[in-house]
């Protein structure tokens, strides 16, 4: 199996969201929260982890029903590399299916994009 996943928002779009705490709850997990927080919660930061959270979902093809956001949080390796790290019942899908990812973001000064893999050995 080989599937991709991509999704692209204005910058602008996150920003307002992110006057609201609930947008932070209801979005990012804890892990992912404080490494947002170590970089100044930058909107463009913000807004790519966003966006690979919606590339995620459109690579495996279930839409977010019956899973949170907040349930992959997009991380960074030692070296800045984004991966994904799972929770809950998404945990168990990903497992179950032996799933694997890779996953690209990027931004300009307006948006934020990023690009998912979703592949099985």
């Amino acid at each position: 199996m080989f599937a991709v996943g991509t999704d692209i928002i204005e910058i602008q779009r996150i920003k307002k969201s992110m006057k609201n705490k609930k947008f932070f709850e209801y979005v990012f997990g804890e892990e992912e929260y404080k490494m947002l927080e170590s970089k100044n919660l930058l909107e463009r930061s913000v807004a790519a982890n966003f966006c690979a959270k919606e590339a995620f979902f459109k690579s495996i093809g279930t839409g977010i029903r019956g899973y949170g956001l907040k349930n992959v949080q997009v991380l960074r390796d030692e070296l800045g590399k984004p991966y994904f790290k799972f929770s809950g019942k998404l945990l168990e899908l990903v497992n179950k299916n032996k799933y694997k990812f890779s996953v690209s973001l990027s931004h300009s000064k307006e948006y934020a994009l990023a690009t998912v893999l979703c592949y099985t050995e």
